[in-house]
């Protein structure tokens, strides 16, 4: 029996001393505690701007949200955003819920990322913003990517909720965009029990997001935001400017941040130590291929493409008797889900691609600590039961 899970903790003392405190503070809704957690968030990843929310999803509503509030940017209900095939729901269902129609591409079968061919010809009169997702720790090819939304002047948006610590020419993922969106769920490479997280070095964008994530009200804005008028302090106490919702964090979620924070790089060193002996080793097995790391992958876990399905149907019965835990790879090609029938959307090309990581693929988990022996075993287990 080998026992290998998708997630494992990565608290210690530290983080229940901070709950602790959150505690003894009697504050629990947001305040200091967020307001501490966004500053060290920002800086880290080198960004002006961080607004925490409640969860990684929240974060793509919020950042979709404020980018058609904003005048600034010409993204308004009805125009188009161009989506890869593979992700996660909520990547695609927040376009919906704010009225934008959904243009899906196929992946490239190396990266798991958008294809940049497809791209390049599914862009229309209609296109005004790409969605892109940094999937499973890797980032995408951003300078042909920022290269393609600057002369087709095409607003990118970043989904990096499952790439936190990711690089590209030694720029984090999640900052090339206008925004960028971060999730600290469980599973993820840091966690703060539910909690998401927005990076923007747009003043503007981050007044929005800020109003937008507590009601649509002026009162959490800086003394400085050209949305805060204060000419009335009564009537500044519930003044509001825009459309919002109520997706605030909690003081414990930011408290634990903070603390994992400081683990970060540790957390990445150990990821990044197993990904790179994961490629090494398992790039050997002739019946699987393996997600090409584009530069500085984070390794959010490790996918799996078998060359026919019943491989991945023969591993699955062997993952099940070692109790090794595997899930699809992401949500696989999300245009086969039933909720697409809701949305107002076009689909470019074939989409082959993700059909074959749909039908053929899963991935199994990495984590912040050494599991090269547990690799070792699942690698004899392949090479025992798999090969021709």
């Amino acid at each position: 029996m080998i026992n290998y899970p998708l997630a494992a903790d990565t608290w210690d003392e530290k983080e229940y001393e901070a709950i602790d405190r959150v505690i003894k503070s009697n504050r629990f809704t947001m305040g200091p505690e967020v307001e501490k957690f966004e500053e060290e968030f920002a800086k880290y990843f080198g960004s002006k701007y961080a607004v925490m929310v409640n969860s990684g999803s929240s974060a793509n509503l919020i950042a979709v949200s404020a980018l058609i509030l904003s005048d600034k940017y010409d993204l308004n209900f009805g125009d188009e955003v161009i989506v890869p095939a593979v992700s996660w729901a909520t990547t695609y269902t927040v376009l919906h819920q704010c009225g934008l129609k959904l243009r899906f591409i196929d992946i490239d079968l190396d990266t798991f990322n958008l294809d940049l061919n497809e791209l390049k010809n599914a862009i229309t009169d209609d296109t005004k913003a790409i969605f892109a997702v940094n999937l499973l720790g890797n980032p995408n090819d951003f300078d042909n990517l920022t290269e393609i939304c600057k002369e087709h002047n095409l607003i990118l948006i970043e989904d990096n909720c499952e790439s936190m610590g990711a690089t590209y020419n030694g720029k984090y993922a999640g900052t090339f965009g206008v925004c960028g969106t971060f999730s600290t769920f469980y599973s993820h490479h840091m966690a703060t029990m539910e909690g998401g997280m927005i990076l923007t070095d747009d003043a503007e964008l981050n007044d929005i997001m800020k109003s937008i994530r507590s009601h649509g009200w002026t009162r959490n804005l800086s003394e400085n935001s050209r949305f805060n008028t204060k000419k009335d302090k009564f009537y500044e106490m519930f003044n509001f400017i825009f459309p919002g919702y109520n997706v605030r964090p909690v003081e414990m979620e930011a408290a634990i941040g903070c603390e994992q924070l400081k683990k970060l790089d540790g957390f990445l060193n150990e990821r990044k130590s197993n990904g790179k002996y994961f490629l090494d080793k398992f790039s050997t097995i002739d019946s699987i291929s393996l997600q090409k790391n584009q530069d500085d992958s984070s390794f959010f876990g490790f996918p799996i493409i078998f060359k026919n399905a019943s491989k991945r149907e023969k591993f699955i019965e062997l993952c099940d008797k070692n109790n090794i835990e595997y899930r699809p790879i992401v949500a696989g090609n999300f245009t086969k889900n039933k909720v697409i029938e809701y949305f107002d959307y076009t689909i470019f090309g074939n989409l082959n691609n993700s059909n074959i990581l749909h039908d053929n693929g899963l991935f199994i988990g990495n984590h912040h600590f050494n599991v090269k022996t547990q690799l070792d075993k699942i690698y004899e287990l392949l090479i025992e039961n798999m090969e021709d």
